[in-house]
């Protein structure tokens, strides 16, 4: 297995079945980045751009994709980063930096996909306190 050191962007609309080797597949229609991991297992990793898991900004033709890619669910649990088409390889994590690592992802994930009430159902449950009486 030869590790990928440069990702060339293609923007497409849809993913295609096949991937190649150090690109990754950008569909904006459907806010998703793919690509075969860096490492070189073949592994298909997906990205879904959303506030709640991966960013993607463009530069001069180049793109980075954070936070970071860990494939600690698949055999290779490789990490790295994807910045300016370069891709930066971190080391290795503990199961116990893993399992971190997870439960803070959900928790970000739970905290932007939750929308906060609008000031309409906070203004109504605010009112309805005053008047609900408390059970002695």
């Amino acid at each position: 297995m030869t590790r990928i050191t440069v990702i060339r962007p293609q923007f497409v609309e849809f993913v295609p079945d096949l991937l190649e080797a150090g690109v990754l597949y950008i569909s904006r229609r459907y806010a998703t980045a793919a690509h075969l991991c860096c490492c070189g297992c073949g592994i298909e990793v997906v990205t879904p751009l959303n506030p709640a898991k991966w960013r993607l900004t463009e530069s001069n033709g180049r793109v980075s994709l954070s936070p970071s890619v860990g494939n600690w669910s698949q055999p290779c649990q490789s990490h790295y980063w994807i910045t300016g088409n370069q891709v930066k390889w971190a080391g290795a994590m503990s199961a116990e930096m893993i399992a971190a690592v997870k439960r803070r992802d959900r928790s970000d994930a739970e905290r932007l996909t939750l929308a906060p009430p609008n000031w309409w159902t906070r203004l109504w449950l605010f009112i309805k306190s005053l008047f609900v009486g408390t059970k002695d």
